[in-house]
């Protein structure tokens, strides 16, 4: 019997990656978007999901379970991009972010965990960040999204196991993918104090982006995890440095891991 997948976020980017890599390996996937019309040619069947709003995705999981009767797998990808000082960001965008980054995420759970129980098995693996280990310079809010996610994780990970439903994390680095394109940035405020380091960091942040790995990379460790019969909790897809700079953080002094961010996005 195939097993069934839902992936959130699954109409672009590394959603849409992973869809369509685990579909080739015979999975039953679902995509969601808050708008499939936008998408009348899509390889994957997507259904209308909104993450900011309960009601949404307790029909869509619905219609799913409805269609298919079970749902083993689900991959919590779903989210929004955000950039800006700390200060001059404004409070509602910084509440979207979370909404979506870490408050979406569990409401999907809250939809598909029952399903889950009753089955008596399951797969969750969300989609977290590199940047979720770390608190980086005008990328703070999203770095505290991601890193909300990556610790929830770990409780649902502890309190789910005797369900025998299992939890991890990826956490990719920067991918070429359009997150830029919908991604929320504060302004650059003539004048402001920030001005110069968030315009450098800015740019900074648009030329990884755009000279990022190929989100299939992301696709592929997914696969790899679900061959598991014991995944673990932790894995990240990214270069060699971006990998590198989690290591680095838990063997370096403090204050040196700060001057080494700081020299990176030229602060």
């Amino acid at each position: 019997m195939k097993k069934v997948v839902l992936v959130t976020g699954g109409s672009s980017g590394i959603g849409k990656s992973i869809a369509l890599y685990l579909q080739e390996k015979n999975y039953t996937v679902y995509g969601t978007s808050r708008s499939p019309d936008r998408y009348p040619d899509s390889p994957i069947s997507l259904l209308a999901l909104d993450v900011q709003h309960q009601d949404s995705i307790n029909l869509a999981v619905k219609k799913l379970i409805e269609k298919e009767g079970q749902l083993d797998i689900l991959i919590n990808n779903a989210g929004v991009g955000i950039t800006g000082p700390m200060e001059e960001t404004p409070m509602d965008q910084v509440k979207n972010a979370m909404e979506t980054n870490f408050y979406g995420p569990l409401r999907v759970l809250q939809a598909v965990l029952p399903q889950m129980r009753n089955q008596k098995r399951g797969r969750v693996i969300n989609i977290t960040s590199i940047a979720g280990y770390m608190g980086l310079p005008y990328r703070g809010i999203y770095s505290a999204s991601k890193g909300a996610l990556e610790i929830a994780t770990e409780a649902y990970r502890m309190e789910c196991a005797h369900l025998n439903i299992h939890f991890s994390n990826v956490a990719p680095g920067d991918f070429a993918t359009n997150i830029a394109a919908g991604r929320f940035h504060s302004p650059i405020i003539s004048g402001s104090d920030y001005e110069a380091g968030y315009a450098h960091s800015l740019k900074l942040i648009d030329e990884h982006v755009d000279s990022g790995c190929d989100p299939m990379e992301v696709a592929h460790k997914i696969y790899e995890i679900l061959q598991k019969k014991n995944p673990g909790i932790h894995y990240k897809v990214g270069s060699f440095l971006q990998k590198f700079s989690i290591v680095l953080k838990k063997i370096l002094p403090e204050k040196q891991y700060e001057k080494m961010l700081k020299k990176h996005y030229g602060l």
